[in-house]
């Protein structure tokens, strides 16, 4: 994998955005985003915030790989609202971003051509109101181990600098890491040389 490959742009904060034509208010929100189940609470808090917006639209990507998105209109004329938003996302090379419009009906219509505008135009303020930065593309690995290796693993952990994201020392310890992939064939065949310990590949974020 090349280095290129290895990193992405991101936000680490919320951030929002403002466009107005016509009478109609598009407020954007741009989440960072990892957990395709955060959907809904996302939804649902925008929904008590704006109880009396005619449309929540929305468009997340996760991972660095274009083909990995989904786009919702939320009653909006096909293609004229989530498509916008994802575009967006693709040509400022942005991804791990949900970004949901809430659009106020001012009492005129706007047409496809302005409506793709006034979505992507909402979401190209949220998106530059954001700090993007650069992160690493890390894999969720999961070691059960003895508890009598666990300063060999633990060891690893720390020379590799390792980010522990849960563990468990009982009779059968267990830990959940991230790694970046640059890593991971170095750090996984330091593993493999611990005696009896088990390591399992959970996912990639």
């Amino acid at each position: 994998m090349s280095l290129f490959e290895d990193t992405y742009r991101t936000i680490d904060e919320p951030s929002e955005g403002i466009f107005r034509d016509k009478g109609s208010k598009f407020i954007a929100y741009a989440y960072p985003f990892k957990d395709e189940n955060s959907i809904k609470d996302i939804i649902a808090e925008l929904k008590s915030l704006h109880p009396k917006a005619r449309h929540h639209c929305w468009a997340y990507r996760l991972t660095p790989d274009r083909t990995v998105f989904r786009v919702n209109d939320d009653g909006e004329p096909s293609g004229t609202a989530g498509r916008p938003i994802l575009n967006m996302l693709l040509s400022m090379d942005v991804t791990n971003i949900m970004v949901v419009v809430v659009r106020y009906f001012g009492g005129t219509l706007l047409g496809v051509p302005g409506l793709i505008n006034a979505y992507k135009t909402a979401t190209q303020e949220a998106l530059e109101a954001a700090t993007i930065v650069e992160k690493t593309v890390n894999d969720v690995y999961e070691v059960a181990f003895d508890y009598m290796q666990m300063n060999d693993v633990m060891r690893i952990v720390k020379d590799s600098d390792l980010q522990v994201l849960s563990q468990d020392f009982d009779t059968n310890c267990k830990i959940t890491f991230e790694i970046r992939k640059l890593q991971v064939n170095e750090v996984i065949g330091r593993l493999e040389k611990v005696d009896q310990a088990k390591i399992k590949y959970l996912r990639t974020i």
